[in-house]
């Protein structure tokens, strides 16, 4: 790193934080998160510098994770594939037997299908997500669900900040062990938290990691929530992302003044995401080197190489097993009859992610930019070492991944420190 980051607030001020929540879920009562329109959802010590501050860089992966923070051999390339994507053990695309599930997915319901499995067969008695903020859909929450009917209140993708790893305490709480499903980031972090926190490392039964390409924040949910016609301030009662069909529609319901529940108009994922969403992911995920979960025990994304032939197609989903854990639940899931699966190619991934890989081989030159910008810069991984960025990308992206870097530091002032600015009423 080109400068020294001790505590918690400095990762916050240099823009390489994630919004996990690992900080505040491992010292609860001296970092809280709060939300900001633009910066997300970010942790604020209560004593600046302080011990709790300085102690949670422990368990941040927003400053990078290093081999020897994590288990040996979870994270060492054996060929080309695993150094684009981490361990890659096995990979299937398939979807969740159970029809509701895979209908209310992000594509084939496998993450929700894995987890009901998981607390079916007994190897966990809960398992830790995010869902919807009950009282602002605009928002999201972690919890805590113990039954099938719990994790179909979180299917579906929640493009919004989130910070599922406030949860720690509950979890550490629980009497058995829990799965977690989350970002990359977020296993990231909860890999850390396991390194230095042998009671919580003892509560993780599984980790189940979601396909990211970033997460934005609330200015662009207000300007989704415009594009859809909601009125200024309404109450919402349900903001849909994804999902009832792969890849589903976005649209949005409210309460009327007269109790009435109104439904917005509906525009297709494609157009939400890449007309109104993405423009607003944070500078962290813009740098990012795993999109994938490559600590997961188990990753599952979209197989866009065979993409739906419309917006409410039935889903599939692309499995990645990462661990021995991972492969046997993913076998067993398959043999009980809960997942439809089809064995692929370990390199499937590539190519039902290009713009993934992509991104990944940019990371380097993009982080090179900030070096040269006098910026921090996180921990690099396999997949954005420069041998990646030169055998990966042709020249024009090259050259993009730095000069267009340096030209988006310059305009949106990356370069001074990040000043929150709490939403009202969070």
């Amino acid at each position: 790193m080109t400068q020294s980051i001790n505590t918690i607030s400095d990762v916050v001020a240099c823009n390489l934080c994630t919004g996990c929540g690992a900080c505040a879920g491992a010292f609860p009562t001296a970092i809280k998160m709060i939300d900001d329109a633009i910066e997300g959802r970010r942790p604020v010590a209560q004593e600046p510098g302080g011990a709790a501050d300085r102690a949670a860089m422990q368990v941040c992966a927003g400053v990078g994770v290093e081999a020897g923070e994590v288990e040996a051999g979870e994270v060492a390339a054996t060929d080309q594939v695993e150094a684009d994507w981490g361990p890659v053990l096995a990979c299937w695309e398939g979807y969740a037997a159970d029809p509701e599930i895979r209908f209310r997915g992000s594509s084939g319901g496998a993450v929700t299908a894995l987890a009901a499995f998981a607390l079916q067969m007994e190897m966990v008695g809960h398992v830790a997500h995010i869902r919807a903020k009950p009282a602002d859909p605009r928002f999201n929450e972690p919890t805590l669900s113990q039954d099938r009917d719990g994790l179909l209140q979180g299917a579906g993708s929640r493009y919004a900040q989130a910070s599922p790893l406030e949860i720690l305490p509950q979890i550490k709480a629980a009497s058995e062990p829990a799965a977690f499903i989350g970002k990359p980031c977020d296993v990231a972090s909860l890999s850390k938290a396991r390194q230095v926190d042998a009671d919580l490392d003892a509560r993780i039964g599984l980790t189940i990691a979601i396909f990211c390409a970033g997460a934005p924040n609330l200015n662009a949910t207000e300007r989704l929530l415009d594009h859809l016609g909601v009125p200024k301030g309404a109450q919402l009662s349900d903001l849909r992302y994804r999902g009832e069909g792969w890849p589903g529609l976005m649209q949005a319901r409210w309460i009327a003044p007269d109790g009435s529940e109104q439904v917005s108009d509906a525009i297709p994922y494609s157009e939400g995401w890449g007309r109104i969403l993405q423009a607003e992911r944070r500078w962290r995920c813009r740098i990012c080197d795993d999109h994938t979960g490559a600590l997961a025990d188990i990753s599952v994304g979209d197989p866009w190489h065979a993409p739906p032939k419309g917006e409410a197609e039935q889903g599939r989903s692309l499995i990645v097993a990462r661990t021995a854990r991972g492969r046997a639940l993913v076998e067993a899931a398959i043999a009980a009859g809960v997942l439809m699966a089809e064995p692929r190619a370990r390199d499937v991934i590539g190519a039902a992610q290009p713009n993934l890989l992509a991104t990944n081989a940019a990371a380097w030159g993009r982080r090179a930019a900030m070096r040269m910008a006098g910026m921090p810069v996180p921990q690099s991984g396999a997949a954005s070492d420069l041998g990646v960025w030169r055998a990966r990308l042709p020249m024009r992206a090259k050259a993009q991944s730095i000069f267009g870097t340096l030209k988006r530091i310059w305009r949106n002032r990356l370069y001074r420190p990040v000043v929150l600015r709490p939403v009202s009423g969070e």
